[in-house]
């Protein structure tokens, strides 16, 4: 083995060097002071739509900030990622909602999963994510080792995901945050079509009646007791109702109420409905 002798640097340059050295630390230093304090930039994107680059908040003016999907920390900026609208959930909480086909996890969402295998301890869910969720048997109101849920394959559920952490399969429950059923579990008959995460989730804050969101014209149009719903934020929406007539009225008109205003909204439940009854009299 060879080694190479290096010659020895005199003391003097040593001293230049590690003073440059610090005189370097000293400057970068004091920028990141000067950074640091630097005042709050208050946004005014909130509830904007914002595109891929936007600078959405100072990093250094925020503390503890909560990032959510859609967003990514580049240094001391919070930039987006993906076209969507930016939301704002106090005290300090941010994210983008989107219109995809795909879902995006997270963490206490309402969706609906279809069962498509199953596992010594986990039952395997489709809910139209990257991967697979997982449904422990145990997950169930009472729910034990011993007294495992009959689901086939193809059963549809309405659950709630519990963890959605990158690198990992999602967990989902079909009990509340006290470990009641409540409306969670499997929804037999009826009929389920996919939608955007955009439109599901446009009927979730219509259906729970948000004070923040304007009324549904589709939604009052029909009778809340002759019909049955369940909204998945992931793009799935199941309906039951009375005859099948009336599943494919109320799911039509739904699909199609997207891109509509309310105006526009009021004048197709109308039409549809029109053409309903034509047809129920011409029979």
């Amino acid at each position: 083995m060879c080694y190479e002798k290096r010659p020895s640097r005199n003391p003097n340059e040593q001293v230049l060097l590690t003073a440059g050295a610090l005189r370097k630390t000293a400057v970068t230093l004091e920028q990141m002071d000067g950074h640091l304090s630097a005042p709050t930039q208050a946004t005014s994107l909130f509830d904007q739509t914002v595109i891929p680059g936007d600078i959405i908040v100072d990093l250094p003016s925020v503390a503890n900030l909560r990032v959510g999907s859609g967003l990514r920390q580049d240094c001391f900026e919070l930039l987006a990622t993906k076209v969507g609208k930016l939301r704002y959930k106090k005290p300090n909480k941010y994210w983008l909602e989107s219109s995809h086909k795909r879902y995006d996890p997270s963490a206490e969402d309402t969706i609906l999963g279809i069962v498509v295998g199953r596992k010594s301890e986990n039952f395997l869910v489709d809910i139209k994510s990257p991967s697979l969720a997982l449904l422990p048997v145990v997950a169930f109101e009472g729910g034990t080792k011993k007294n495992i849920p009959k689901l086939e394959i193809g059963s549809l559920l309405y659950v709630r995901v519990v963890k959605a952490n990158h690198g990992t399969n999602p967990e989902l429950s079909c009990t509340d945050a006290s470990g009641k059923a409540a409306q969670f579990g499997p929804l037999k008959e009826g009929y389920m079509f996919d939608s955007s995460t955009g439109l599901a989730r446009m009927y979730v804050k219509l259906h729970v009646k948000l004070l923040s969101t304007p009324t549904c014209p589709v939604l009052q149009a029909f009778d809340m007791q002759c019909f049955e719903i369940a909204i998945g934020l992931n793009g799935r929406i199941w309906v039951n109702a009375s005859t099948p007539s009336m599943v494919v009225l109320i799911s039509n008109a739904i699909m199609a109420s997207e891109f509509l205003s309310a105006s526009q909204q009021d004048n197709m439940v109308k039409e549809l409905t029109d053409r309903l009854q034509a047809c129920c009299s011409v029979r």
